[in-house]
């Protein structure tokens, strides 16, 4: 039978592919957003935020520097981790921001089985600002599409097991939208992977974002060990991995929160995953629950290490909680 001999865990935001300097073009996007969230998830105009903010958040240049080298060494040791866990496929759980499902179909879990999964170049408009086009080129091939292998004989015995397991998984062989795949998995491809591996995949993907069939935290946690167990069932004796792709809590940076994420994650605390109250679990903070599937899978492993960030980039408090873990 295969075995689950790795988990990990990643953030993808835009921010890890810009340098310090950048960060005043994102800060300036944040002023601008009127649909920000605060730590309660609430709706909330920037200039609210700004009066709740933590005092003492540090954006010096020095400091926001230091920030960004801390991420990057952070992604080049979770690469190495991957490369070195030597796997035969790596399942995927991301999330999908209206780049491939939309409101005609919009499942709450979809496992994509195609032969192949396409990455296509960025569509910007041609007057996008210099540093948000560094910051999505991390996700996108740079000249012309390429098709990534997919593991598509385990994609369709996790679709079928994971029925059997009373999980009404959504099944996929094709991208219903010519832009390729989403962000969350292009991140893999592009900055864990390095656009060149032949590693296959398997996509599996979370509605977290979009109202009103976003999966609750436990029936995520639910989902992980079900997935692991429907891993440990294909035959053969593949090595299969899982990572989770995206938060941690993002555009406010809650550290409360993404702390109580990773210590959960740290010590298999399914109660306590499970009741993460889901007001904190939308915008980019939704993204969160794909770190608890992966939770859920890797329960059976222990963690090998974590690092997390609080990459601010406004006074208010907006930015990314970026976080990063290996366990094995």
């Amino acid at each position: 039978m295969a075995r689950l001999v790795a988990a990990f865990g990643t953030s993808h935001s835009p921010a890890l592919n810009s340098p310090a300097e950048d960060m005043a073009g994102h800060a300036r996007r944040d002023e601008m957003y009127q649909g920000h969230l605060d730590r309660e998830g609430r709706k909330v105009s920037y200039e609210q935020l700004l009066l709740q903010a933590p005092s003492g958040i540090d954006l010096s240049i020095e400091k926001q520097r230091e920030r960004v080298a801390a991420c990057e060494r952070h992604i080049d040791r979770l690469s190495r981790a991957i490369a070195e866990a030597r796997l035969d496929a790596l399942v995927i759980v991301g999330d999908d921001q209206r780049e491939q499902y939309l409101e005609d179909n919009q499942p709450a879990f979809l496992v994509y089985c195609g032969a192949t999964i396409e990455n296509a170049p960025m569509e910007l408009p041609a007057n996008a600002p210099e540093y948000w086009k560094r910051a999505r080129s991390q996700y996108h091939e740079p000249d012309a599409p390429r098709a990534y292998p997919v593991a598509s004989d385990l994609a369709l015995h996790l679709v079928s097991r994971l029925s059997e397991e009373n999980f009404d998984v959504s099944y996929g062989k094709s991208l219903p939208r010519r832009r390729g795949e989403g962000h969350a998995f292009g991140f893999v491809h592009r900055r864990l992977l390095g656009g060149g591996t032949a590693l296959p995949i398997v996509p599996l993907v979370v509605n977290t974002y979009y109202p009103p069939n976003q999966p609750r935290p436990a029936r995520c946690h639910a989902l992980g060990r079900s997935l692991a167990s429907a891993i440990r069932a294909f035959p053969g004796n593949e090595r299969v991995g899982v990572i989770a792709s995206g938060g941690l809590s993002h555009f406010t940076v809650d550290e409360e929160l993404d702390r109580t994420v990773l210590s959960g994650c740290r010590n298999s605390d399914a109660e306590g995953l499970g009741a993460i109250p889901v007001d904190k679990l939308n915008s980019g903070s939704s993204e969160i629950r794909n770190w608890i599937v992966t939770a859920g899978a890797a329960e059976g492993l222990r963690t090998k290490w974590q690092e997390y960030v609080p990459l601010y980039r406004t006074p208010a408090g907006t930015g990314c909680g970026m976080a990063f873990m290996e366990w094995g």
